[in-house]
């Protein structure tokens, strides 16, 4: 390439994709899967019998021997369920990214001309009735299927974990990965019930985000032999 503006533009344009490609994987890496794991936590303390069924199947996957890995989690196939109900019912950002038309083109009959800026709602999609039985309640058993595989992205586009499509988030398998790990591990790791004096968690959406309205706290109680939590172990 020449000298001059031209190059200047160039490197430009490329420290801004770095940097946008970074931020994402920030985003994927951090506040969607804290968000999905805080409102699976939740969810599950309001209902016992969902966190008893995880919990259960940790301990017969894995045990209380020794930590889960990220090699186990092919095999909790409960606890992908609890990670992808929480995606669709609590996605963190309400919209995707907007994107432009670059042709007319029709979408389940609606005509879009070129250069309409399109944005998909993910409440829209995640808590749409036509798609989804019950749609506001948190049933990780709708996810399980006679093949006995749970996978965390949803290609029907009926609801969006990270993103979708060509132009989607670099980082879904790391953000995956983290998402079920820091799960397991919290599972795993402690019993988890509402504070004395509390009856249930409070699920209400921030009014200015789709995060919870206000802290989580819940009670933790180890359940694991007391050298799985020393640091050495934990790395």
């Amino acid at each position: 390439m020449s000298g001059g503006v031209g190059a200047d533009q160039w490197h430009q344009r490329r420290a801004g994709s770095c940097q946008r490609a970074r931020q994402e994987i920030i985003l994927a890496t951090v506040d969607n899967p804290s968000n999905a794991v805080e409102w699976a936590l939740a969810e599950m303390v309001n209902n016992p019998k969902v966190m008893k069924k995880a919990v259960d199947e940790l301990d017969m996957v894995v045990g209380r021997e020794r930590l889960v890995e990220e090699s186990d989690i092919h095999n909790l196939t409960y606890l992908k369920a609890c990670i992808r109900e929480a995606f669709r019912l609590h996605p963190y950002h309400p919209f995707n990214p907007p994107h432009v038309a670059i042709a007319d083109t029709t979408v389940a009959g609606y005509m879009i001309p070129k250069g309409s800026h399109v944005m998909l709602s993910r409440i829209g999609l995640g808590r749409n009735p036509r798609a989804w039985d019950k749609p506001l309640e948190f049933q990780p058993e709708r996810h399980l299927k006679n093949t006995g595989t749970v996978v965390l992205a949803e290609p029907e586009l009926r609801f969006v974990s990270f993103s979708a499509g060509r132009r989607g988030c670099p980082a879904v398998s790391l953000g995956t990965s983290i998402t079920m790990m820091l799960f397991a591990r919290l599972l795993q790791g402690f019993s988890w019930s509402i504070p004395p004096g509390g009856d249930r968690i409070e699920l209400q959406e921030s009014a200015t985000s789709l995060q919870l309205s206000k802290p989580l706290f819940m009670q933790a109680k180890p359940r694991l032999l007391l050298h799985l939590y020393e640091a050495d172990v934990l790395n």
